[in-house]
């Protein structure tokens, strides 16, 4: 009977599967590894400033980006059910993952967010340049689009390091979030962009705040400009009702 009730215990035990989109692993006592596990975490980062910054600016460009972002991580998918080819053999690894490795999702996630800010930079923002563009402004900008390549770069190599993929899945990765990131962008710059004034003045977008800036150069100061403005203008409306009661 004893026999008989462990068997079936075993029979019906649930297997558990982690949530692998925060869990990596890393050589224990390798300082290399363990820094290049938390930039590996650089997508989910991405992701939650995305949210961030739709809950609260509502701008309609980042929307689209990461309606952009969204379906190249549904290409990486199909793709990979498609080749299913399995990981790198490295220990319990089949107990950890049930994805395939080919492409790498975060190589192929990092370099359609590289390459599209990169086009975002030298393209959308190049057309808008004026000649009060300062020298500052123009540095920044470059330093953005390095920093933002530079940081695709680590995160594809940590993924290899790491023992997550293989260098073809990483490059394969690379190369087709690259590949769909063009497009992306330009069919964003073509035909949706001049769709953004409609759809800001629908109702819907209204209710939901959704905006569009577009046309303006430097969002930030003009947000801090008109906030300052207003505040001084609602400053001197309480100081003439002061004096007046």
């Amino acid at each position: 009977m004893e026999a008989g009730r462990e068997d079936h215990t075993a029979e019906g035990e649930v297997q558990w599967r982690p949530v692998s989109l925060t869990f990596v692993e890393y050589p224990e006592g390798d300082i290399i590894g363990k820094a290049l596990a938390y930039i590996s975490l650089a997508p989910v980062i991405i992701l939650v400033g995305f949210a961030t910054l739709i809950l609260f600016r509502r701008e309609i460009h980042t929307i689209t980006f990461l309606c952009g972002i969204l379906f190249n991580e549904f290409v990486n998918w199909i793709t990979k059910h498609i080749i299913k080819e399995p990981r790198p053999a490295r220990g319990n690894q089949e107990m950890l993952f049930s994805e395939y490795g080919m492409p790498s999702s975060h190589s192929q996630f990092m370099w359609f967010f590289a390459v599209y800010v990169v086009l975002f930079i030298y393209v959308r923002l190049g057309l808008q340049q004026h000649s009060s563009t300062s020298l500052l402004e123009l540095v920044w900008k470059h330093c953005l689009a390095i920093g933002t390549t530079v940081l695709a770069l680590i995160v594809s190599f940590s993924r290899v390091y790491l023992a997550y993929h293989t260098v073809r899945q990483v490059v394969c990765g690379a190369l087709l979030g690259t590949i769909l990131a063009v497009p992306w962008f330009a069919f964003n710059e073509v035909f949706l962009t001049p769709l953004y004034p409609r759809v800001v003045s629908l109702r819907v977008a209204e209710i939901l705040m959704v905006r569009d800036s577009t046309l303006i150069p430097n969002v930030l100061w003009f947000e801090y400009t008109n906030a300052r403005t207003e505040a001084r203008t609602r400053q001197r409306k309480q100081g003439c009702g002061n004096k007046m009661s």
